[in-house]
Order: structure tokens, then C-alpha cells, then sequence
């Protein structure tokens, strides 16, 4: 599945890294920092050094949106560390925060980003008719387990049956809304036997409170605000063990993928030396994710345990690039139909043709 595409040499000294660089830089983060840089639209770093732990390429001066969400992962460690700003100083890099991956894929169709995370399920769907965009997947930045899950309020029930005839929200065309129509399927019931709405995580807060809805299928930081009323019957890994896998992708437009694989390499290296970090030194990770999501290290480092985080190599293997990831949007796809969420399955050739492996290949050292 490996795009044939032409790639200059200067980038490719980004895969020789390893993880003493994300290590050493362990130490650049500042403990005392407070400050939520996701209040400043645009900007990156709440204070920590950058210091770029692959090799700086100063040729890259492309201007690129680059679309983010608050979803404790590795892209937070990069944009808080000023990673992508050091390792190509001469780049215009512009942070364009997102709600949701359904978003996210408006985003795309729109041109307002050049790439950002989206979920499995709304990668699918971009790629799939009536959508047709033409984007493709880039990374994985997480497996997403217990981090996505269904919490209900006290006293509304235990099962998804009990849900039946009541107010569950969701963000629409996420990963979490997959989810959800996964484990309707898998309990004999559909859509018209609860009262789904949409909500975006922001939005559920004060809904939640003014008692306006009585369950939502959602990630963190809006997860752990619901449980401190609410309680968890179900979740991602529930639905995975189903046979519904959910991810969160990072997603490219293929125009500027074609246009720039210096930079899709160079961004690659950054997030997997992000992963690298939250594998091998957490807490240092949980520092600089605490800064962008506005919470505590340990509130992080609790989040961050309802995700797998996969380094360049490990993504590169048959389990997801080197083949099975095609194939997952494949199966997203047939559910999808099922629920009327898109038109029809595209072909084989155009699940393939989104999932663009270069850059970790080539990060990868394969």
C-alpha cells in the first residue's frame, strides 16, 4: 500500500533518531508552566525550550495549517515542545484547534487545514461516497480503548438497554459515534430505539448539567468531567473486542502530501519521538499535555491509560500501514452503510490508495 512517490535526500536524516533525543529533552519541560496555550489560537510552546530532537531542516519553508484536537496523545507533546517550529525554522506553522474529527474532515473539504487528527471513523467517511475527499491517513496518533466510552447519569441505568427511549449524545461521524452504532448493532438495537443527538464534547458539559441529556459516548478532558456525576457502562474496548476498532488517524490532504515530503517527513519523526517519550519517560510526556489541555500531570497520565500509543516501527508493521489499516476502513465502511452513514462502500483501490505509509517506512528505517 506504500505510495510510489519521489523524495529528496535532505530529509532523510529524520529517521536516523531514537529515543535518548525525546529522552534528553525530558528535561526542557518546565514543571512550574500553567498556562493553556490553547487559548491563544495560532501559537505553540507554553513556555518549554524547543529544541528540535531530529535533524533541523532549514530548506522546508512551506506554510502549513495544521489542525489539532484536544485529545491527550503525542501530537500535544509536539505542539506544546515547539518540535515542528525547531526542527523546520523556516516554516510558516499555523495551530488551528478543532472540536472533532467530523470537523476535521470539513476542515479538509473546506482547505482551512492542511492536516490534523481525525478518527477512524471520520477518515472513513471523508474517503468514502458521497464525501470522496481526497486526503489520507498519515499516523496513528492513538488506539483508542477505555478512552472513549459511554457514561450515563445516576440513576438512568446500567446496560445500553436501559437506555432505551432516552436522550444519549454524541459528536456525529467520530470515532465515538461509531462506537456507539457498534454496540447498538451488537446489543439487536438501532438508533431509532434511543434519542441520539448531537453534541460536540464542549457542548455536552452544560447540557449534561441542566440534566438535558441522560448519557454521551466521549473522550477526554469532557470524560472524566462526566464521571464525577456519572458512571461508565461501556466503552471503546468493548466495542473493539466486537470486532469495531477504533482509532485516532492523522490525516493529510494528498495535494499538500504530494506537494511536501520533506515535511510529512520531518512531522512523522516529531510524533514519533513523541511516542517514544509517553512510552518511555510518561511522566515527562504528561508534563507538557497537562500544559495544552489546561489539567494535571496526573489527570493525564490517568487519561493516557485508555490509549495504545504505537512508535513509526511498530505502525510501519502488517498490524496497521503494512496492511490491516486498509482493511479496518474497509470494515468501518460496511458498518457505515449499515447505518446509513454514507452512501455505499468505495472500492478496495481507493481504501488503499488513503493510507500513505512513506513517511513512517522511511522513519521506520524499512
Amino acid at each position: 500500500m506504500t505510495q510510489n512517490r519521489t523524495h529528496r535526500s535532505r530529509a532523510t536524516g529524520a529517521a536516523a533518531v531514537v529515543a535518548a533525543a525525546a529522552l534528553a529533552l525530558a528535561g526542557c519541560v518546565d514543571e512550574n508552566r500553567t498556562s493553556n496555550p490553547d487559548e491563544e489560537e495560532g501559537t505553540a510552546g507554553g513556555g518549554a525550550a524547543s529544541e528540535c530532537p531530529v535533524e533541523v531542516n532549514e530548506d522546508i519553508d512551506v506554510a502549513v495549517s495544521v489542525g489539532y484536537q484536544p485529545i491527550p496523545n503525542g501530537d500535544l507533546v509536539v505542539r506544546d515542545l515547539g518540535w515542528l517550529e525547531a526542527c523546520m525554522p523556516n516554516a510558516d506553522i499555523t495551530w488551528v484547534k478543532v472540536a472533532s474529527g467530523g470537523e476535521m474532515v470539513q476542515a479538509f473539504g473546506s482547505g482551512s487545514v492542511d492536516l490534523g487528527l481525525v478518527g477512524s471513523s471520520p477518515a472513513t467517511k471523508a474517503v468514502s461516497p458521497p464525501n470522496n475527499i481526497d486526503m489520507q491517513v498519515i499516523w496513528i496518533h492513538g488506539v483508542i480503548g477505555e478512552a472513549e466510552s459511554l457514561v450515563v447519569q445516576e440513576g438512568e441505568g446500567e446496560t445500553l438497554a436501559d437506555l432505551a427511549g432516552k436522550t444519549v449524545a454524541v459528536p456525529f461521524a467520530s470515532t465515538a459515534h461509531y462506537s456507539l452504532l457498534a454496540a447498538l448493532e451488537r446489543d439487536g438495537m438501532s438508533t431509532a430505539d434511543i434519542d441520539l443527538i448531537n453534541l460536540s464534547p464542549d457542548a455536552m458539559l452544560a447540557a449534561w448539567d441542566r440534566g438535558e441529556i441522560d448519557a454521551a459516548w466521549v473522550w477526554a478532558p469532557t470524560l472524566p468531567l462526566l464521571t464525577e456525576t456519572g458512571h461508565i457502562i461501556l466503552s471503546a474496548a468493548d466495542t473493539a473486542e466486537a470486532g469495531a476498532p477504533t482509532f485516532d488517524l492523522a490525516g493529510a490532504t494528498t495535494e499538500f502530501i504530494e506537494a511536501n515530503p520533506e515535511f510529512m517527513q520531518v512531522w512523522t519523526a516529531a510524533q514519533d519521538q513523541a511516542v517514544q517519550l509517553i512510552q518511555d519517560d510518561p511522566d515527562a510526556a504528561a508534563e507538557s499535555i497537562a500544559v495544552q489541555l489546561g489539567i494535571t500531570p496526573e489527570e493525564v497520565l490517568d487519561q493516557i491509560g485508555g490509549y495504545t500509543f504505537l512508535t513509526a516501527a511498530e505502525q510501519a508493521g502488517p498490524d496497521y500501514f503494512g496492511g490491516q489499516l486498509a482493511q479496518d476502513l474497509i470494515n468501518t465502511a460496511d458498518f457505515l452503510v449499515t447505518q446509513e452513514e454514507i452512501d455505499e462502500v468505495n472500492t478496495v483501490e481507493a481504501y488503499e490508495a488513503a493510507i500513505f505509509s512513506d513517511a513512517i517506512n522511511q522513519v521506520a528505517g524499512q
